[in-house]
Parts: C-alpha cells; structure tokens; sequence
C-alpha cells in the first residue's frame, strides 16, 4: 500500500514529466512557425497560391547571419499582404504575431491589427512592420533590400 508521501511523489513526478513533454511539444510547435526562403537575383518569390485558404505563412530569410522573419496572408478583401513578424513597440520580445481570424494579434501585447489594414499606412507603434512586396503572375515577390530595412528588429 502506498503511503500519502509516495502518492503525492508520484503525482509531482507525473505532473513535471506532463509539463516537460507540454514544453517539448510547444517548442517543436515554435520551430516549425516558419518556413525558410533563399534569394535569387535579389528577390524572395513565393506562391500567392497557398495564401488562397486565408492562412498566414510565416517565412525567414537568412542574411548575413541574421534571420529575417516575415509574414504573407491573403486579406479578407482579396489582396495580399506582407509584414515583418515584429513592430516597432514589441520587436524585443520576439515573440511576434499570431492570426486570429481575420486579425494579426501581437503575441507580446495582445493588440489586434486588421488584416484588410496591414500596409504602408498602419505603420508604427504595434502594427506589424510593413514590409513592400509586388505580385507578378501567381508569385509574391519581396526583395532582399526590403527585407535588410527590417533587420533591426531582429
């Protein structure tokens, strides 16, 4: 028969050895947000067609040892949109974004920001960091002199 002190040992152990694989699995969940892109004369190409489920995809880009992340999503509205996975408040946190719906949600503030706004025009303070693209054909196309502007907050 076991005693109250060994129940209560087992439970602990059951409970840290929970915690552990919860942590495991979280981290292996963080590691695969992105997916990593190689430049070609000067540009990153990606396929607008993934974006047709409304899903962001999340991108680094490795320049000079530095990771670059980013994010594309297709808007409510149809169009395309681009950012950095930082902002110019929360950037040192590095945790970034998150979607929720038709919203991208600062995963260090909680702030919420439109997907239909994301731009040129809803810059600074918690918006995601604009990032320019242009779309030729079915491709999305982010040059890497783009990409450099945002290296500061990573």
């Amino acid at each position: 028969m076991l005693t109250k002190c060994t129940k209560q040992a087992v439970m602990a152990g059951l409970l840290v050895m929970a915690l552990l694989i919860g942590a495991v699995g979280a981290h292996a969940f963080l590691l695969g947000k992105y997916e990593k892109v190689k430049a070609a004369n000067g540009a990153i190409t990606l396929s607008a067609a993934k974006l047709d489920d409304g899903k962001a995809r999340f991108y680094k880009f490795e320049d000079g040892g530095k990771e670059i992340a980013f994010f594309a999503v297709k808007a409510p509205d149809g169009s395309i949109r681009t950012a950095f996975d930082a902002c110019d408040v929360c950037y040192h946190s590095k945790k970034g974004y998150e979607q929720q719906g038709d919203k991208m949600n600062c995963k260090n503030c909680n702030q919420k920001f439109a997907i239909n706004r994301l731009g040129p025009s809803a810059s600074g303070g918690c918006n995601p960091g604009y990032l320019p693209h242009q779309l030729s054909g079915g491709a999305i196309v982010v040059k890497v002199s783009d990409l450099n502007g945002g290296a500061r907050y990573f």
